[in-house]
């Protein structure tokens, strides 16, 4: 199988693309270095929010990865993974568990919890414009997981009308 976004070399896309997977070498080395399955889903989800701050609100086209591992606490040695391929095994592991949960004909992100049944389940989404409020971002939540508990929902879809809006930077983790 490939990789979910896996453009053809010379594509407009293939370059954002393989930056993006360089980056996700980072997050699985700094997960699998951490002392328990916690730790490594806390150090993932600091850098991951940094990269993401860095990308969607200051712009950077080309996020310095040292920079940033330094930035939230983390070992700088980790930026070598960004040319390592072994990494890559791992990262297309989660991707076809996850594709495997929703499917190959939908982009990302893709959401997967346990439904009410104890099986696991997952959607494409939720892709939204701006960040709602904690109370609206709870609704959403609470409604997509009671959907997951439903067999036979399938897609629910609307016309984008905003550009997407990150809002203020926010603090580091």
């Amino acid at each position: 199988m490939l990789f979910k976004n896996e453009p053809p070399e010379g594509s407009d896309y293939h370059g954002p693309v393989l930056k993006s997977h360089r980056m996700l070498r980072v997050l699985e080395a700094v997960r699998d270095a951490a002392d328990t399955p916690e730790a490594g889903n806390h150090d993932v989800f600091k850098l991951y929010w940094e990269l993401g701050a860095r990308i969607h609100h200051d712009r950077e086209v080309d996020v310095d990865i040292i920079d940033a591992l330094d930035a939230v606490g983390l070992d700088p040695a980790h930026g070598v993974a960004v040319d390592d391929t072994s990494w890559d095994a791992v990262i297309r592991s989660a991707m076809n568990d996850g594709l495997g949960l929703v499917g190959e004909d939908v982009g990302t992100p893709i959401i997967a919890t346990d439904n009410i049944h104890g099986e696991r389940v997952g959607y494409f989404g939720p892709v939204i414009t701006k960040i709602p409020s904690t109370e609206d971002s709870l609704k959403m939540w609470d409604a997509l997981t009671d959907m997951m508990d439903i067999d036979v929902f399938y897609e629910l879809k609307k016309t984008r009308t905003d550009a997407p809006d990150p809002g203020a930077r926010p603090s580091r983790i």
